[in-house]
């Protein structure tokens, strides 16, 4: 099966879980009282682009928790910790150095808006201080905007942690077979997409909020796998 007709089936196999859960959420939707699954993989979609696979919303990042061995995180902390702050000191905004995905899109809003000056120190440490933070706050606030309002699903995936666990063979083969990178491109971005002006040239380049596996091959039998748990995967 070549790689078209693999993401064919991808974006066949998404249909069948948007159907299977009722639909699409949005962050901005969501709290932890919903009936998450402990673990599981999840995908995000643009608003405004569109696979040429049925008309299907284009996916946008591929990601998942618990791939380390002893890892007690739960897929609802990872969309949480993307999410962002609700309330509190830092309402409206979040922590991107908790979030790769909120690094990334924040690296893109600076390069696209010319904000380098006014965030030089946005990406740098593990953790910052509370003054820092305060000054990162209207960053923050327009990345959790962002992310907020993509539409995304999640697929139930509930072996222990670790790198060989089931939840991150279906990621890094879906970011694999998705992604454009130093591939003839299928369903390449649109202008506006804005990972376009990200400073990262694996995101430009591979059309998605990723940088980890998006220059490896796609096993297909990994589709199998992820048909496998959208048939275990329940409504919220």
């Amino acid at each position: 099966m070549d790689r078209e007709s693999q993401l064919d089936r991808l974006y066949a196999l998404l249909n069948d879980l948007e159907q299977r859960v009722g639909g699409t959420q949005k962050l901005k939707n969501c709290d932890g009282y919903m009936d998450w699954p402990d673990r599981g993989v999840y995908f995000f979609f643009v608003n405004d682009e569109h696979s040429t696979s049925d008309d299907a919303q284009r996916l946008t990042r591929i990601g998942t928790h618990a791939v380390s061995s002893g890892s007690g995180t739960t897929l609802w902390s990872r969309l949480r910790t993307h999410r962002g702050a609700l309330s509190g000191t830092y309402e409206g905004g979040g922590n991107h150095r908790g979030s790769v995905f909120r690094e990334r899109v924040g690296e893109a809003l600076i390069e696209r808006d010319d904000l380098h000056h006014d965030y030089p120190e946005w990406g740098d440490g593990s953790s910052a201080a509370r003054e820092l933070r305060l000054t990162e706050l209207e960053l923050e606030q327009r990345v959790s905007e962002y992310i907020r309002d993509l539409p995304f699903l999640w697929v139930d995936v509930g072996d222990e942690p670790g790198p060989e666990s089931d939840r991150a063979y279906v990621e890094r083969n879906t970011i694999a077979l998705v992604s454009n990178y130093k591939s003839e491109p299928i369903d390449p971005r649109g202008d506006s997409w804005l990972g376009s002006y990200s400073p990262n040239e694996k995101i430009r380049n591979s059309g998605l909020w990723n940088i980890n596996h998006v220059e490896e091959s796609c096993d297909p039998a990994s589709l199998d796998r992820l048909a496998e748990a959208i048939e275990r995967t329940d409504p919220l």
